[in-house]
């Protein structure tokens, strides 16, 4: 009997190796469908949440603190909805005030000849989707090279990572995306 089970169990353990091949490598719930799947689950660390606001700022505003590492779009009556970002790493913090001049869906990816100088290694161009890193959405910020944008690298969200550009959780830049028209205010202090 305890030679059947190890038998049945090894003929599932071959049957799966077989079925999933090569283009499943590595752990299944690190990256693809099924991981996808399992992220619906996962507690987001920064969540998304209406807070109290104290600020002059307009409705429809946007407001990134770097210093909190939270970008905030000010819904008026004394409300924002807070959000967590991942921002520049020292060296390429920012502040000024810029203008939403674009938006794009599932954004193609072009690194600019500075980022390319610095790094070698990365691709001239990345079409958009699930690996690309600007994510789901791109609000772009008037003539220069920043951009809010989703990530395929949720684990830097809070951090001080990015080379200037504001990062944010996918479904997170997906809602603001569809509350944000081109011309928004964009204070980042």
């Amino acid at each position: 009997m305890q030679t059947r089970r190890v038998l049945a169990a090894s003929a599932l353990a071959a049957a799966l190796t077989v079925s999933t091949g090569p283009a499943f490598a590595g752990n299944p719930f690190d990256s693809g469908p099924i991981a996808d799947f399992m992220n619906i689950f996962k507690e987001q660390a920064i969540p998304r949440e209406t807070v109290a606001w104290k600020g002059a700022e307009k409705p429809g505003t946007i407001v990134v603190s770097t210093s909190q590492r939270r970008l905030y779009y000010v819904l008026g009556g004394g409300q924002a909805v807070r959000y967590g970002v991942g921002v520049g790493r020292q060296g390429f913090s920012w502040s000024g005030e810029k203008r939403v001049t674009m938006k794009k869906e599932w954004p193609d990816w072009r690194p600019p000849s500075q980022m390319l100088a610095r790094r070698p290694d990365l691709p001239r161009f990345m079409a958009g989707g699930q690996d690309n890193p600007l994510g789901a959405r791109a609000l772009y910020l008037g003539s220069s090279l920043y951009r809010i944008h989703g990530t395929n690298e949720p684990h830097t969200i809070g951090q001080n990572v990015s080379s200037g550009c504001i990062r944010m959780m996918n479904e997170d830049v997906i809602d603001l995306y569809e509350r944000t028209p081109v011309g928004t205010r964009v204070e980042v202090l």
